[in-house]
């Protein structure tokens, strides 16, 4: 079932229930004002301050590193877009990403299940560490929570938009850094964590056993004619033992060749089409894995269901690592009204006076803003 339909699901329910306990719900902290829920809560305002009462002076210490990381991310970020633009009519550089839902131009699928814990997380930390530096630079918060703009999740801050415009540019700097250096410190938590299921525990408690099928693309030429969860045994002729040997059988295909696939339910002969990332690559539309075979001594200690659970850790830090990873520098673009475009407008008001630095600003988010908007356009195409 593809994923686009779980979400018109739950649209409809979710809907149908906010408006049918809409008074209940009201009085519990929820405005529903369709297409848009907010829930405010006292809990997640309280947390916050705790969290930034533990140490004030590690938050400002933490955050005045986190600005020259960003500033740098800015730059590494801003010059991947830009420089995208030569192939950007092969390969668009910005498109859409919604947990499983296979988005046009966009060569990442995200799990439904998987995706939507990372980004909740994404938000969450997101949102939650702007409200903990707002705190610790002595501005109120007027509310924080949750909400649900139609079907999709996010989270939000308000703080005082007066006592922000009066705060230091220092302190203004903190704030708008602190999500995305949350984002992006919760991103290399989750890589260390991958990292150490993928090279110790993986491996001492499965043996790789060939490439097997994970997930074939809609409408792709392999979706017609194999099945998810078969072994890839050879691929005209070249014999499929590891990841190794799998990409090097791939790695010289071409659109319009005929192939043959060995898989351990028989052979399939297949048309490729033309990579949507690269044409001149021919084009399956298989995401393979690798396939274990679980230990015997570690089955006869845990039986042969437990320890499969590892392959679903890594899967979702691998996932909570990508997003917030990816939206975290996302952020920081200086594109208005991105944390970066904040970034970017302070950095230019300590010199240059605002009837100057107002239209760079502006001229830059708008040149920015085109250059995404293009290539998310020309990915549906």
């Amino acid at each position: 079932m593809n994923g686009i339909y779980y979400y018109l699901i739950a649209f409809i329910v979710i809907w149908i229930l906010a408006f049918g306990l809409k008074n209940k719900l009201t009085n519990h902290g929820f405005e529903i004002q369709f297409p848009l829920i907010m829930w405010r809560t006292e809990k997640f305002k309280n947390f916050i301050k705790r969290m930034a009462n533990l140490s004030p002076k590690f938050w400002k210490w933490f955050m005045n590193i986190g600005i020259v990381i960003s500033y740098i991310a800015m730059i590494y970020i801003t010059w991947t877009l830009v420089s995208s633009l030569s192939s950007m009519l092969e390969t668009p550089s910005v498109s859409l990403v919604i947990p499983g839902v296979e988005m046009p131009g966009s060569s990442i699928y995200v799990p439904l299940g998987y995706g939507l814990i990372a980004l909740a997380t994404v938000l969450i930390v997101h949102e939650f560490s702007h409200g903990i530096l707002a705190i610790v630079e002595k501005i109120n918060v007027k509310s924080v929570g949750l909400m649900l703009f139609a079907i999709l999740p996010g989270a939000f801050m308000e703080p005082d938009e007066e006592e922000m415009k009066e705060a230091k540019k220092s302190s203004k700097l903190r704030i708008y850094a602190a999500g995305s250096m949350a984002n992006i410190t919760l991103a290399v938590m989750a890589l260390l964590i991958v990292s150490a299921v993928g090279s110790y525990v993986i491996p001492s408690t499965f043996e790789e056993d060939g490439i097997e099928v994970d997930r074939l693309v809609g409408d792709s030429p392999a979706s017609k004619v194999l099945k998810e969860g078969m072994i890839i045994e050879s691929i005209d002729n070249h014999k499929v033992h590891d990841s190794n040997s799998y990409v090097n059988a791939v790695n010289n295909l071409k659109p319009g060749q005929n192939i043959t696939i060995g898989t351990n339910e028989g052979d399939y002969s297949i048309i490729l089409d033309k990579n949507p990332n690269n044409e001149s690559k021919g084009y399956m539309g298989i995401q393979a894995a690798k396939h274990y075979e679980l230990n015997d001594g570690v089955a006869s200690i845990y039986g042969d269901t437990l320890p499969w659970i590892w392959f679903g850790v890594l899967e979702l830090f691998q996932w909570i690592c990508i997003l917030n990873l990816g939206i975290g520098l996302f952020n920081l673009l200086p594109l208005k009204p991105l944390d970066g475009g904040h970034m970017f407008e302070t950095l230019l008001s300590y010199k240059l006076p605002k009837y100057f630095y107002k239209p760079i600003v502006n001229s830059l988010s708008l040149i920015l803003g085109m250059i995404i908007i293009f290539s998310i356009v020309y990915g549906f195409l």
